[in-house]
């Protein structure tokens, strides 16, 4: 049977409250857990010295603590760190740290696995075994400040680890109100992106979110036949539909939605694709962000050469397109964009995301 002890670590500050008042205490203890908990990054009431005894004894009887554990950390030549985490049923995911990009990034997941099955990249072989908890999502985060004692520090969150975030849309959302609480790592909407291969009714709800983080969508090619390839799970959408969402969506001043485009050689970066997404893009307030394939083995593409990934973002930037490529990061530790799969059990990790 599941624990029916309510978990601190997934509840929003008000909810806290509720299970706080709820053991007779006063209503701003609630503010000193957040804080010990996503501030501070403490797994355990004991910890919590601004508590009476009396108050950590109750708490530690009626309620739980659901934290990621570390098990495995790396680092790469270029400073990237990847971290394995072990989750409470025993599953595992991984997240990682980029120093320089040019901010403080944690790369985190949302979900065991995905199931968005794209074919450039290895976590989609996984299939979903389980969406991630806000708890498991935020849990990353605040560990990882924690390891990195970086809790008072700037630094921005990327959701581009395993899984497809609007997928696990109600999760992920608490997860980042959790981070979000200024009682904890007050982590505003600008430093989170949210990345997503485009699920169109997730975006239009996501839109009306009171909370919206930066967005970036997975393009990835530029006529239906070839992205429906690549995305099984984009069968049912045109490409023009998913474009249309996003001039739909709502900017900020100065904010442009980032396109991602894997580039496969032979696939999706010949000029006529170049020209194809100019004009896709026009009028549109966004930027693209070209990735040349981390190379893996089960990936039956290949990297275009440094040349063509050079004329195709020159192309783009003829047409008057924002444009950058990705330099890839932590290849070495297995840590490149696209490369996390865990396989063989819960303890046995291969590679790892950006």
């Amino acid at each position: 049977m599941s624990d029916p002890k309510p978990d601190l670590a997934e509840l929003e500050p008000a909810e806290l409250e509720t299970v706080v008042t709820g053991l007779g205490a006063k209503r701003f203890h609630a503010q000193q857990i957040f804080r010990w908990l996503h501030r501070r990054g403490h797994e355990r009431v004991d910890q919590m010295t601004d508590l009476s005894q009396s108050l950590r004894a109750q708490l530690d009887a009626a309620c739980t603590i659901t934290t990621p554990s570390v098990t495995d950390r790396v680092r790469s030549a270029d400073g990237t760190e990847k971290f394995l985490f072990t989750l409470g049923d025993g599953r595992t995911i991984e997240s990682v740290f980029i120093p320089d990009t040019p901010a403080l990034t944690f790369c985190v997941s949302t979900q065991v696995g995905c199931a968005m099955r794209c074919g450039f990249c290895l976590t989609g072989k996984m299939g979903l075994t389980r969406h991630l908890t806000a708890g498991e999502i935020a849990g990353q985060v605040r560990v990882l400040a924690r390891e990195l004692d970086l809790q008072d520090s700037r630094f921005n969150i990327v959701l581009m680890g395993m899984g497809e975030p609007l997928h696990n849309y109600d999760a992920t959302m608490k997860a980042l109100r959790l981070l979000a609480a200024p009682e904890g790592l007050a982590v505003t909407p600008k430093r989170v992106t949210l990345s997503t291969v485009g699920l169109l009714p997730a975006m239009a709800k996501l839109s009306e979110e009171p909370w919206i983080p930066n967005l970036a969508v997975s393009l990835h090619a530029t006529t239906d036949r070839v992205r429906h390839e690549l995305i099984p799970t984009s069968r049912q959408q045109r490409i023009a539909d998913l474009i249309n969402a996003c001039r739909r969506f709502p900017l900020k001043h100065r904010d442009r939605i980032t396109f991602e485009y894997v580039l496969l050689a032979g696939v999706n970066d010949t000029e006529a694709d170049a020209t194809r997404l100019v004009g896709m893009l026009r009028g549109l307030r966004a930027k693209v962000n070209l990735l040349p394939l981390n190379e893996a083995p089960g990936i039956p593409f290949s990297r275009p050469s440094d040349e063509q990934v050079d004329r195709f973002a020159r192309g783009l930037a003829r047409g008057g397109v924002n444009v950058s490529v990705r330099k890839s990061r932590g290849r070495d530790i297995g840590a490149a964009c696209g490369q996390l799969i865990i396989e063989g059990g819960p303890q046995r990790t291969v590679a790892a995301a950006p």
